[in-house]
């Protein structure tokens, strides 16, 4: 792996943050080297919310990227903003469900992911971001599926214990038939 650097980014209250997060917790847990490095608009909830993650086996030395591996874009602003800082055979993550414009880039792999559509089947659209995490992690293998679930029941214990179930049950929602072609 050497170092891995990716961008999520989306709306405030998209739960763009809370990937970054996981992400970087799972890395550590697997004795990797990881940072985190969030920023969001002043309004929060409906506003823009990014977060850099870079994840080695080596130490990082700094947050701040210019260059990534992966993209993971909730909203139209987000792709369009981050899609050129991906490196030549990078990956975009797209949510499919209301990111209409196709990438300019050819020369990537894109995963369209309908993540809105999935939690309505879930029955909860608040866990969309979770659909994306278990995409992001079986499209990149950056971290594995089982320490996702652990930092998962971790992150949703104590008083939010009763959120657990349905984000680990979002978590894997979308297990089989990762194409780029969806």
């Amino acid at each position: 792996m050497s170092i891995f650097k990716m961008f999520f980014a989306g709306s405030g209250g998209q739960g763009v943050l809370l990937m970054g997060q996981m992400v970087t917790y799972a890395a550590m847990l697997e004795d990797k080297s990881s940072t985190f490095f969030p920023s969001y608009g002043p309004e929060m909830r409906g506003g823009t919310a990014n977060c850099t993650v870079v994840v080695s086996d080596k130490t990082v030395s700094c947050p701040v990227i210019y260059e990534s591996d992966c993209v993971v874009a909730m909203n139209l602003p987000s792709m369009v903003k981050f899609e050129p800082t991906l490196k030549p055979g990078g990956i975009l993550l797209l949510n499919k469900s209301i990111i209409h414009q196709e990438p300019k880039r050819s020369d990537i792999t894109i995963f369209n992911v309908p993540v809105n559509e999935m939690a309505h089947e879930l029955g909860n659209p608040r866990v969309a971001n979770m659909i994306m995490l278990g995409a992001f992690v079986r499209t990149t293998g950056i971290v594995s599926e089982d320490t996702v679930e652990t930092v998962i029941k971790e992150t949703f214990s104590g008083a939010k214990a009763k959120l657990a179930d349905i984000n680990l049950k979002a978590f894997n929602y979308w297990k089989e038939g990762i194409t780029n072609e969806l």
